[in-house]
């Protein structure tokens, strides 16, 4: 059986992101579409990944650029056609690339049919269709509980006087998965779209679908604990401990039914993201144990700010052996909701290779961000050009999303960096175009070869897609550990630092792996001389 035929594919997998609106534009009205992603389906292919993840395409009024689902079965007409959903769905499988669609289960628009028949009184076919609560004797909102984009996740509606919930925008109300007709409405969207043949999915806030059915205010975060958040230092929201918002008990319950509809299907995954700062890595173990909740989850210890120092990974991935030991993690350094990490952690060219490396290493799936595999740098987005509502609120302590969500660059020389013909959403970065595909594609020791190499290596080594990893040692400037899968052992040894130093093999026969990547080095008998971000990546013989 192939690596591509295996059912089991997702599991060390490599999964490619593509944000639809900023890809390639073949219409010329300046926001990306599905044709777009489908004429660079080889591109993607080449680079040796398993699957692309498309961000959401489905109708929607765009509050929240597609996030704000007005019907689950249908494309938005900024992005095409339902037929051209099918031909990018046989394009990519014909290349060997898996199709994972990007479900937004926890919300809906206000302006899906479901919401607008649900706000039009009390007593209707879809009334508790949403989380509807009476305001207190006061006429303040049903508890303290807080939206993400800011301000109280309570919106009063003056059609029922009655108070809905929102996680984030106003524009966004919380659908009620309390109510069994509303977890049926999403099992028969989704599918809707495995029937029409896509691979998987990747769940936006896995973890926010239930609420407490009380309705308790959260507890206060004690401020010591406040760094550690999924929002920015700014944003009221770190202040509470959301016990009763989201993180309920019951929502395993609806995975399952999830999983049970995918197990109708070969070879279908879900991938879920999980959005707490305090339990994230707990919740990735109860999210993704054993065989009847999710495939995987991926939490933020490695997409938030914190440098990635030895001991920070170490303690990470230490976690998740306790926490996690029966599941799955997922892993990334970069999406559309974080600043890029080449700016994020100041990276250089080197020290991101070395990262790029490690991430191949580590036991679990990985995620990459388009534009990441040719070392793009956050985009500076003016205020006066900004799009994201959650960066305009808090602007200017908080950019927002904008700035990794800009236009992809394909060719410098072509008006807007190859991207549109047309007034683009978001202004290209002229900073990103020295780094277009022509100039990497091919190239030895470029960051578009470096990644191709690095994928390549994950596939080439069994033990490295989903062995496990044991013997994790650290210093100051290193991290090593063995992968291990049968008879397969890897031994890698990454320095995370502008020093050199001095790494030992373990004991025993070593050989190098094949692939050529920048900053590998050779042993020279057990030991290895590193400069500065470089790495020993050895196969026991």
């Amino acid at each position: 059986m192939t690596h591509a035929e295996n059912m089991d594919w997702w599991k060390g997998g490599v999964i490619y992101q593509i944000y639809p609106r900023s890809y390639q534009d073949t219409n010329g009205d300046g926001i990306g579409d599905l044709n777009g992603i489908t004429q660079r389906l080889p591109y993607i292919s080449d680079l040796g990944v398993d699957a692309i993840w498309i961000s959401p395409f489905f109708k929607s009024p765009m509050d929240d650029f597609g996030y704000d689902v007005s019907d689950y079965c249908d494309i938005d007409p900024m992005f095409g056609t339902m037929a051209d959903f099918d031909t990018l769905l046989a394009t990519a499988h014909s290349l060997g690339l898996k199709v994972m669609v990007d479900m937004v289960l926890s919300h809906s628009s206000d302006q899906h049919p479901w919401f607008v028949e649900s706000r039009a009184s009390r007593h209707n076919d879809k009334s508790d269709w949403y989380v509807w609560a009476d305001p207190q004797f006061d006429g303040t909102p049903p508890n303290n509980w807080l939206s993400i984009f800011g301000g109280s996740a309570w919106q009063w509606d003056s059609r029922r006087e009655q108070y809905y919930l929102h996680n984030f925008l106003t524009s966004q109300p919380d659908l009620n998965f309390h109510c069994a007709e509303v977890q049926a409405a999403l099992l028969a969207a989704t599918k809707f779209w495995l029937d029409k043949g896509v691979d998987g999915f990747r769940l936006d806030t896995i973890n926010f679908y239930i609420h407490d059915q009380q309705l308790r205010s959260n507890p206060p975060l004690p401020a010591e604990k406040r760094n550690n958040s999924i929002a920015p230092s700014v944003n009221p929201y770190n202040y509470q401990e959301h016990v009763y918002s989201k993180n309920q008990p019951e929502n395993l319950d609806f995975i399952k039914h999830f999983r049970s509809l995918l197990n109708e299907y070969e070879g279908r995954t879900m991938l879920g993201e999980i959005g707490d700062a305090q339990y994230g890595l707990e919740l990735l173990g109860q999210y993704t144990a054993g065989d009847q909740h999710a495939h995987m989850c991926y939490a933020f210890e490695f997409l938030g700010s914190n440098p990635m120092t030895p001991d920070w990974i170490k303690q990470t991935l230490e976690k998740v052996q306790d926490v996690a030991a029966d599941g799955w993690a997922c892993w990334a350094f970069s999406n559309h909701d974080v600043v890029r990490h080449k700016s994020r952690w100041g990276l250089t060219d080197e020290a991101s290779k070395a990262l790029t490396a490690l991430m191949m290493c580590l036991r679990g799936s990985t995620c990459i961000y388009q534009g990441e595999e040719l070392g793009f740098n956050e985009a500076n987005v003016p205020f006066e050009s900004l799009q994201d509502p959650y960066g305009i609120e808090f602007w200017p302590e908080y950019k927002g999303r904008d700035g990794c969500r800009t236009p992809m660059i394909w060719d410098a020389n072509a008006q807007n960096g190859g991207f549109s013909t047309g007034n683009v959403w978001l202004p290209v970065e002229p900073g990103q175009f020295h780094r277009e595909p022509n100039s990497q594609v091919g190239v030895v020791g470029s960051m578009h070869s470096h990644y191709k190499q690095a994928i390549a290596l994950r596939h080439s080594y069994h033990a490295l897609a989903q062995g496990k990893i044991v013997c994790m040692r650290t210093t100051e400037q290193t991290i090593s550990f063995k992968r291990v899968l049968n008879d397969q052992v890897l031994f890698c040894s990454f320095n995370l630092s502008d020093d050199a130093v001095l790494v030992r093999l373990p004991e025993g026969r070593w050989e190098l792996v094949e692939q050529q990547l920048d900053g590998l080095v050779v042993p020279i008998g057990n030991e290895a001389n590193l400069d500065a971000w470089q790495y020993v990546i050895a196969v026991q013989a």
